[in-house]
C-alpha cells in the first residue's frame, strides 16, 4: 500500500533558527500517526507545512506517491488535506451550516445562498458523524465542546478529506467528550482516512494512534508501532531525545 502523504528531508529555517531539520514522516490509508514532542520541538510547525500555512526551507511533498506543491491552505485542501486547529476555527455567531460551508457556500443558479440545499447536506454529514445531533440552527457558541468538534471534523471530511490533521482534538474537553471524539477518530480510520494527531495527552495517544512520531530540537528522534514502545519510552524521547538505555521494542502487543 503506497503512502497517502509523505514529507521528505523536511527543513525550516527562521533565520539562524532551525526549527525543522531534515525530518521524514509518512502516513498511511487508515492509520492514525501521533506526532508529539515539547513545546518548541517543530511538531507544530511541520504540520504547519503540511498544511500550506508556512512554505519548507527544503525537502519535498508527496501525496499519492507525487510530488506535491503545497504553497497555501487552498492547495493543502486540493490534495485532500485538511487541519483542524486546536481552537477550532469556527465562527461563533454562525449556526452549524454556516460554519461547514464557510468560505466555500452553496449557490443556487441566481447566484443567491442555497441555504436549504446547505442545510441538508450539513444534516446529513453530521449524521453520518453523531446521529443526535440537533442544534444545527444554534449560534455554535451556544454549543458544548464536543459538539463543536464535531462540526469541525464534519467540515472537514465533507470535502473529500484524505488525509486530516488534527492539533490537540481533546484539549479542554470533558471525559464525555473526549470519548466521543475518540470515537471519531477510529470512525475516520476504518473510512480509509490518514489522521496525523498533535497530542500532549499519552493516554490518547496509546489509546487511538497506530504510530508515534516523535521529535525534539527539530529532529525526529524516533518513529515507533506504538505496541512496542511504553509511556515511559515516549517520554524519555520526548525529554532526552533518546529511549531509555538498554531499550529493546515491545513484543507483547500489549500498549502500556
Amino acid at each position: 500500500m503506497a503512502p497517502l502523504v509523505e514529507m521528505i528531508g523536511i527543513e525550516k529555517h527562521f533565520g539562524g533558527v532551525q526549527a525543522v531539520n531534515g525530518v521524514s514522516v509518512d502516513l498511511f490509508p487508515g492509520e492514525v500517526v501521533g506526532v508529539l514532542g515539547h513545546n518548541g520541538a517543530g511538531k507544530s510547525c511541520l504540520m504547519r507545512i503540511l498544511s500550506g500555512a508556512m512554505p519548507p526551507s527544503a525537502g519535498e511533498i508527496r501525496v499519492g506517491g507525487r510530488r506535491a506543491e503545497i504553497a497555501s491552505p487552498q492547495d493543502a485542501r486540493d490534495h485532500g488535506i485538511e487541519t483542524i486547529y486546536q481552537t477550532l476555527a469556527l465562527a461563533d455567531h454562525l449556526d452549524a451550516p454556516a460554519n461547514l460551508f464557510l468560505g466555500r457556500e452553496l449557490r443556487t443558479r441566481w447566484g443567491n445562498l442555497d441555504d436549504r440545499r446547505m442545510l441538508e447536506e450539513t444534516r446529513r454529514v453530521l449524521a453520518r458523524l453523531n446521529p443526535n445531533f440537533r442544534n444545527l440552527a444554534d449560534p455554535v457558541s451556544k454549543l458544548s465542546g464536543g459538539q463543536r468538534q464535531v462540526i469541525a471534523i464534519a467540515r472537514a471530511i465533507h470535502f473529500n478529506v484524505r488525509c486530516l490533521i488534527m492539533d490537540e482534538p481533546t484539549a479542554a474537553l470533558g471525559p464525555a467528550e473526549t470519548a466521543m471524539v475518540g470515537e471519531l477518530i477510529k470512525q475516520l480510520r476504518q473510512e480509509g482516512v490518514g489522521i496525523f494527531l498533535i497530542s500532549h495527552d499519552l493516554h490518547d495517544v496509546f489509546d487511538l494512534c497506530d504510530r508515534v512520531v516523535v521529535m525534539n530540537r527539530g529532529v525526529c528522534v524516533g518513529s515507533h508501532r506504538i505496541e512496542t514502545v511504553s509511556k515511559d519510552d515516549i517520554l524519555s524521547l520526548i525529554i532526552k531525545g533518546a529511549l531509555p538505555e538498554g531499550w529493546s521494542p515491545r513484543t507483547t502487543g500489549v500498549r502500556q
